[in-house]
């Protein structure tokens, strides 16, 4: 079997054990759980909890102590059982425990995941750059079949889909300790500062790089908004007889991997958008395709209405790859070499650590503004017209705010020669 078939099965199961349940659990939590806004955004805001500091110190153990390849398998395992309890969970509290350690063991795979492909890709005189992106597009295929499995087995709303999930983390769990054996460095760091990528900061020196972290938190918090709530919308369609047998409400979760199926086509645009345009334009391209992705939600419904929730889901890829891949590459050309991996630590800790947990908590907030609950704590009635336009209007405050605070002249020979 070849390294690169292998890498395959890799990149397909790492994204199908998230796609099997990031999407789905929200309406699963609201929808069967009846878990407020609140409750739901805390669910989400575990991946910030997570991405805030557990990549690092597991980084650190794949770097001197344990080859990545096990120390994945090792959380992959982990990862299931904790689903595994998570499916058994009908209270809050437990069920939520149990969501915090299955977020805290998989998100540092996805970075460990990488580094066993760059190690291994390296080793068999591949080249990075042009054979890695091909594998990892697997990934979001996975991503996709796994959404697709949970909605045509009609666990959308079912315990079920954390069970696909388990079962799944415990086949690549398994799989991980067949990979090619990653070599541990006994690298000695100057501080622990340093060693958790954190002496990246010296960049909030800099105005230009301050700003630019700073809107990428704010932006982060729109992240999981429509992965915690998409599902709970949709569902809420059924109690409208119009709606109620329609496409959007039977299969609300292949609706919502359009957005994914978006992702793969808007990867191919950033070049392009980048040398052309440059970094304050392609994220204020993003800024408004959010403003867009959370409008269209608050106009669109699953009858007369679809195009707008379709058209919602092909901005996504925009709003997320412009903004997520674009920014890190601006990370990569605005900073010195020998910080570059502290300062993507930097980036992404931004993004997905601190911004998830605005996002998880602010979102979850919104929507019990805008819900009407019994004494009982049974939800009534939720505004989800309001509820989508306050999104869109931070959306567009964000974005109307970074083109007058950010400035930045493009210069396109430089993003051309370094992309070459």
């Amino acid at each position: 079997m070849s390294i690169k078939f292998r890498l395959i099965i890799l990149s397909f199961l790492q994204f199908f054990i998230w796609g099997a349940w990031l999407i789905s659990f929200g309406g699963y939590a609201g929808g069967t759980l009846h878990f407020t806004g609140a409750q739901i955004g805390s669910f989400y805001a575990t991946m910030g909890i997570s991405a805030t500091f557990m990549p690092a110190l597991l980084g650190i153990l794949a770097d001197r102590f344990i080859g990545a390849e096990k120390l994945a398998g090792i959380c992959h395992i982990l990862g299931a059982a904790f689903l595994f309890l998570a499916a058994r969970q009908t209270e809050y509290l437990p069920l939520y425990l149990c969501i915090l350690g299955a977020v805290l063991v998989y998100m540092p795979t996805l970075s460990l995941s990488n580094s066993v492909a760059y190690f291994a890709l390296e080793t068999e005189g591949f080249n990075i750059v042009k054979d890695f992106p091909p594998i990892r597009v697997f990934g979001t295929i996975g991503f996709i079949c796994a959404m697709w499995t949970i909605d045509l087995c009609g666990f959308a709303f079912k315990a079920n889909q954390l069970y696909i999930a388990s079962g799944a983390a415990l086949l690549l769990g398994i799989y991980s300790f067949s990979l090619p054996r990653c070599p541990t460095n006994k690298i000695k760091y100057k501080s622990f500062v340093a060693a958790l990528g954190l002496d990246a900061f010296v960049l909030f020196k800099q105005r230009k790089m301050a700003v630019f972290f700073l809107f990428s938190m704010l932006l982060g918090a729109s992240l999981q908004i429509t992965n915690s709530f998409g599902g709970s919308f949709l569902n809420s369609f059924k109690d409208v007889a119009q709606y109620a047998d329609s496409f959007g409400v039977n299969h609300p979760v292949i609706l919502l991997s359009v957005s994914q199926m978006s992702e793969t086509l808007f990867i191919l645009c950033i070049p392009f958008f980048l040398r052309r345009f440059g970094i304050k334009t392609v994220m204020l391209i993003s800024m408004l395709a959010w403003f867009f992705r959370f409008g269209l939600f608050g106009l669109g419904n699953p009858g007369e209405g679809l195009w707008m929730l379709v058209l919602s889901m092909i901005v996504y890829g925009m709003a997320f790859d412009f903004f997520c891949i674009s920014g890190s590459l601006f990370v990569e050309m605005e900073t010195k070499v020998e910080i570059r991996s502290s300062a993507q630590g930097l980036f992404t800790m931004m993004v997905n650590g601190l911004g998830a947990i605005i996002g998880g908590y602010a979102s979850g907030w919104v929507v019990d503004l805008f819900s009407t609950y019994s004494t009982t704590g049974q939800l009534l009635n939720r505004d989800w017209q309001s509820i989508w336009f306050t999104f869109a209007t931070y959306a567009l405050i964000i974005c109307v705010t970074f083109a007058f605070v950010f400035k930045y002249k493009h210069d396109p020979k430089r993003v051309e020669n370094f992309h070459h």
